[in-house]
C-alpha cells in the first residue's frame, strides 16, 4: 500500500445543500448559489435557474448567500449550506466541517483520535488513516498487537502494524472503528487523515476550502 503526502485536491464541486423526495424518486441537490442564479441537479439532470424560473416540479423563488429557497409541488422550503430536507420537509440534520487550504497548499486541521486532539492532515492518496509510531506512542495508541505488514514512503519501503481505531473524530463528525496503519519511526510528521476515514463523509473543494460533510 502506497502512503503519500497531501496533493492539491482537484476541485470537485460545491455541495451546499440537497433536497430529495420518496415520492416518485424524485431528488433535487442545490449544487451551488451564484447570486440570483441556482445549479440545481433534478432528478439527475443539471439545471441553471434563475430566480422566477422553473423546472419540473421546482421552482427557485429566491437565493441568499448560504441557502437558496425552492418551492416543490406548491411548498416553499429555505434549504441552507449545513441541511438536508426532503420534499416532505422532514429536516435532517447535516453535520458540516470546513477545511481552509493553508500556504503548503495542504489541508490541515485538528482532530480527536481516540479521545485524543491531534493534527491531521487531509490525503485522498492514502488508503488508511496513518500515523508514526512516534505519535502513536504519545497517544497510548497500542500497536503492538497489530497485523505487521510493509508500506511505501517517500523514504522507501517501512515496516508498520494495521490497526483499527476506536473513533476518529473531524468537528463534529465521527466515524467509529477506523482502519489505520502505525508506521514505524517519525513518518508521517502529521498523521494522515486517508480514505478508512473519508469515504464515510462527503467532500467537495471550492476556492481552497475543503467541506466535509455527513448526514445525522
Amino acid at each position: 500500500m502506497a502512503l503519500k503526502k497531501v496533493m492539491v485536491l482537484a476541485p470537485m464541486g460545491l455541495l451546499l445543500a440537497v433536497l430529495q423526495s420518496s415520492a416518485a424518486s424524485a431528488s433535487v441537490e442545490v449544487e451551488a448559489l451564484l447570486g440570483d442564479t441556482a445549479v440545481l441537479l433534478i432528478d439527475g439532470e443539471r439545471k441553471t435557474l434563475r430566480v422566477g424560473q422553473s423546472f419540473a416540479d421546482v421552482t427557485l423563488v429566491e437565493t441568499q448567500s448560504t441557502s437558496a429557497t425552492i418551492e416543490v409541488n406548491g411548498r416553499a422550503q429555505t434549504v441552507g449550506m449545513s441541511r438536508r430536507v426532503s420534499t416532505k420537509f422532514q429536516e435532517t440534520r447535516e453535520q458540516v466541517v470546513t477545511i481552509a487550504r493553508d500556504a503548503m497548499l495542504q489541508y490541515q486541521t485538528n482532530a480527536t483520535i481516540n479521545g485524543r486532539s491531534v493534527l491531521v492532515m487531509v490525503d485522498t492518496g492514502a488508503n488508511m488513516v496513518a500515523i508514526s509510531s512516534q505519535q502513536a506512542s504519545a497517544m497510548n495508541i497500542d500497536y503492538s498487537g497489530g497485523t505487521p505488514a510493509q508500506v511505501e514512503t517517500a523514504s522507501g519501503l517501512s515496516s508498520a502494524y494495521a490497526v483499527t481505531l476506536q473513533s476518529v473524530s473531524v468537528g463534529e463528525i465521527q466515524v467509529d472503528n477506523v482502519p489505520a496503519m502505525v508506521v514505524e519511526g517519525a513518518y508521517p510528521g502529521t498523521v494522515l487523515l486517508g480514505m478508512s476515514y473519508l469515504r464515510h463523509v462527503k467532500f467537495a473543494e471550492h476556492n481552497g476550502i475543503l467541506s466535509l460533510s455527513r448526514s445525522h
